[in-house]
């Protein structure tokens, strides 16, 4: 590898460690909602709300850091952003009430939001042709490396909250188990706000502002002088063409019939990569294990192969995407996820659920066996028609309390089945949806209009991941476990058509030359 690849991979990487922060922002929740719901006394709305809270604010950032990165630059916005995670982190983790957590949690979402739409375009920018797929990938990487980090930790903090070292036991990590677990992202927060210093300003925005002898000097540490020179002049020569003029961009330029095709394949992408149900599963991963009857602890141990199969998958795909190209990756991930959420859906609709003297025998808490033997020996089809019989005889309170327990006494399924189904979603979305996405807004969208049209994307992908986030316990409880997968299984069909129809290869071709082949 050259001293400029080794460049290129290295900044990349720092600059990437924004999805990194932004995976575990999002996921270190998932160990955290069981322990709030029973402490705040949520209902699952409000439960959905402390899950979806920084997705919301992670849609409004979107929709104003591509904008403000045009102004001042993407690197400036994504030190802000780098501050902006460790307020959460520290005011998340000291929260004294639901309102102040959520309002925490929003404040995060803030850096989530202008970091996940950065990020990859920045990478890009600096990236040359064939390695900008790989290296915009570096982000997805980092973020599938924050949700692994997040599974760990939670689970370590849980186990180590029920140890006997006395060191566990100063720290209070038994009776403040969940404010350890989002506290922990002050670290890596402080590190990405300090390595941002040695990331140069993006070559392109430099052109951009008119600082045409700047942005080749930057883009010479990422290429040759030729191919900077040649490159930049392309920036150059697209900015001064696209709309005749240096005046300022708007967002009504997205709308022109000439950016129909790529603006169309944005928002479908966009949509489709949250609707099939990703961050269901990386935010609840603990829930839906415990709605297959294996526990708590298995719960969470099940959490960390969800995280670990993702990092796998994910560097298969950063090593397939420049060879292979875009898209036969996302019509093999798609395909998978189809097939998955099917098996989900099968696997949760053959459960029953019987509580018999032996599986009531086996409760902790001696009262509620004794109020749930009105329903003994009695087999319940579905989750749903369960929940409710159980909810007659006790009351909402002992319902959320010792709900994964009662479950685990009654279910009679498979839950390997469920596993592997999660498992082989997981790894569908990480070779295809999760970074090509990604790759695919960095590339689709012209120099000029680059930052408002990844915002307008980003926007409607956050916006499509807050309502799945906010609805899943509230669909889990209503419509029951195996509706909920196959809803996400019948999107990702309907995905996977537009796909195969209508998404072109863009691999090796430098974001000029896809501008002029893809906006007519």
């Amino acid at each position: 590898m050259s001293n400029k690849q080794t460049n290129t991979v290295l900044i990349a990487l720092i600059v990437a460690l924004g999805g990194l922060l932004m995976g575990f922002d999002a996921s270190v929740i998932s160990g955290v909602v069981g322990f709030i719901e029973t402490e705040f006394k949520l209902s699952k709305i409000e439960l959905g709300w402390s899950v979806s809270s920084l997705t919301l604010t992670a849609t409004l950032a979107m929709l104003t850091a591509g904008p403000l990165s045009d102004r001042i630059g993407r690197k400036k916005v994504l030190s802000y952003s780098a501050v902006l995670y460790a307020i959460s982190a520290v005011g998340s983790a000291l929260a004294p009430n639901f309102i102040v957590l959520v309002i925490f949690r929003m404040i995060g979402g803030l850096g989530v939001g202008a970091s996940l739409i950065l990020a990859p375009m920045y990478i890009a920018e600096i990236s040359p042709p064939n390695l900008r797929g790989r290296m915009v990938s570096f982000n997805q990487l980092n973020i599938v490396v924050g949700i692994s980090l997040a599974f760990f930790t939670n689970y370590l903090i849980l186990k180590w909250g029920k140890s006997d070292y006395s060191w566990a036991l100063s720290l209070g990590l038994d009776k403040y188990n969940w404010r350890w677990m989002l506290g922990l992202e002050t670290l890596p927060a402080v590190l990405y706000f300090f390595g941002l210093f040695i990331v140069p300003r993006s070559p392109r925005w430099l052109v951009m502002k008119g600082k045409f002898n700047e942005g080749v000097e930057v883009m010479k540490k990422f290429t040759s002088e030729e191919e900077a020179l040649k490159e930049m002049k392309a920036t150059q020569h697209s900015m001064e063409n696209d709309s005749g003029s240096k005046d300022k961009t708007s967002a009504k330029e997205l709308f022109v019939p000439a950016m129909k095709f790529v603006l169309t394949i944005g928002v479908v992408i966009a949509i489709l990569q949250q609707i099939t149900g990703i961050n269901s599963v990386f935010f609840y991963a603990p829930m839906i294990f415990e709605q297959s009857g294996i526990g708590t602890d298995a719960s969470f141990v099940q959490a960390i192969l969800v995280g670990l199969v993702n990092l796998v998958f994910t560097i298969l795909a950063i090593l397939f995407i420049d060879k292979l190209g875009r898209r036969p990756l996302l019509i093999f991930g798609v395909t998978g996820i189809t097939l998955c959420m099917f098996l989900l859906a099968y696997g949760f609709n053959s459960a029953t659920y019987t509580l018999t003297e032996k599986s009531l025998s086996t409760l902790e808490n001696k009262e509620i066996s004794t109020s749930l033997m009105t329903i003994k020996d009695i087999t319940y089809e579905s989750d749903v028609s369960f929940k409710k019989a159980v909810r007659e005889v006790i009351d909402e309170v002992e319902m959320k309390e010792n709900e994964s327990t009662i479950i685990s006494a009654a279910i009679s399924m498979n839950p390997v089945l469920i596993l592997f189904g999660i498992l082989g979603f997981v790894a569908s979305f990480a070779i295809s949806l999760g970074p090509v996405m990604w790759v695919l807004f960095s590339e689709l969208f012209p120099n000029r209009i680059r930052g408002i049209a990844i915002s307008f994307v980003g926007l409607i992908n956050s916006g499509v991941s807050f309502l799945v986030q906010l609805t899943f316990p509230w669909e889990l409880d209503t419509l029951g476990n195996a509706a909920t997968f196959l809803i996400y299984g019948l999107f990702a069909l309907i995905g996977l058509l537009f796909i195969i129809k209508m998404v072109p290869e863009t691999k090796e071709k430098s974001l000029e030359e896809l501008e002029k082949i893809l906006v007519k």
